[in-house]
């Protein structure tokens, strides 16, 4: 999926697309505690997995550009 002519967009998404998510997992998860104990353990997990392939990605993009 490497491509000379990608967008800005494309490369932003690449590198933090996943921690845009995990944030906005966290946000849901934050406006639906206490109502709903299962959406909200679903979206925490959500953060926790999706936090992780962020970190992941960042860190790879890191040592790719040196």
């Amino acid at each position: 999926m490497k491509s000379a002519n990608l967008s800005k967009l494309d490369k932003w998404r690449e590198k933090y697309g996943a921690i845009a998510i995990a944030l906005s997992c966290l946000i849901s998860a934050i406006t639906s505690w206490g109502d709903h104990w299962i959406l909200t353990g679903v979206l925490l997990l959500g953060v926790l997995v999706c936090g992780m392939i962020g970190f992941f990605d960042m860190k790879r993009s890191k040592v790719e550009e040196h």
